[in-house]
């Protein structure tokens, strides 16, 4: 595992995990030119232990690493950090990227892939927006039934108990819960969320939204909370069931 110097704190953290040599140090170099702090690890143990002890702003994750695999890798950083996590596979069946994804991957990435593009995902995602401090410390807790997002606290509660999301995810049902009334598409989620500039499957907010309702309990069938609105996209449910 190699680190860069700890003498100074980096605007933007990259951690590269992959067992793939060349592909590693292509991969960094190209985040170093263009400015990030970026660190590596060969496997997942070790990518647990600079996910903890570094703090990096984002993971770029290979799924299919020796030994304890991208999935428990991306698991387990998930008990201790909401950095942003980018996965990569090699593997082109679906069902791979949406396990990854399921335990708390932001996004994916098919190998082979453009450098260039990876890049700009990791701008793009460290672009993403956030409320200001003054929005924060006046922004009420939002109900909807018997479940409470505080903004300000980036909390969500059910039923008095603590629910876990990732960021992205937080972010979607923030973004829905502050306009119940409206209807917002993919591509208004993904603005909002991801920000403009975002490369990638717009689909990505359909696997979101379902990792969603499986935390909270939302039957998409008879949904009390995110509704789906055919051909046209997500909206806020009133949290009473009908």
């Amino acid at each position: 595992m190699t680190f860069p110097s700890p003498s100074h704190e980096p605007p933007s953290r990259v951690l590269v995990v992959d067992d793939e040599t060349p592909l590693v140090e292509l991969v960094a170099g190209y985040l170093q030119r263009d400015g990030f702090d970026v660190a590596t690890a060969a496997d997942g143990r070790e990518a647990i232990s600079a996910a903890r002890d570094w703090k990096p702003a984002v993971i770029i994750l290979d799924l299919g690493l020796p030994g304890l695999d991208g999935i428990e890798v991306c698991r387990t950083i998930r008990t201790f950090s909401d950095c942003y996590i980018i996965m990569l596979t090699a593997r082109v069946d679906e069902i791979d990227k949406l396990i990854g994804l399921s335990v708390g991957a932001d996004d994916y990435l098919t190998k082979p892939f453009s450098p260039r593009e990876l890049i700009a995902r990791v701008r793009v995602m460290l672009r993403r927006p956030r409320p200001s401090e003054y929005d924060l410390a006046h922004t009420p807790p939002l109900v909807f039934g018997s479940l409470t997002i505080n903004i300000a606290g980036h909390e969500v509660v059910q039923d008095g108990e603590s629910v876990e999301l990732t960021r992205t995810e937080f972010d979607i049902l923030a973004e829905l819960a502050s306009q119940p009334r409206i209807v917002l598409s993919r591509e208004q989620l993904i603005q909002a969320v991801w920000g403009s500039g975002w490369i990638g499957d717009p689909h990505l907010v359909d696997v979101h939204i379902g990792h969603l309702r499986r935390k909270i309990g939302d039957d998409p069938m008879i949904p009390t909370y995110i509704r789906t609105i055919r051909g046209v996209g997500y909206q806020m449910g009133t949290g009473q069931r009908p």
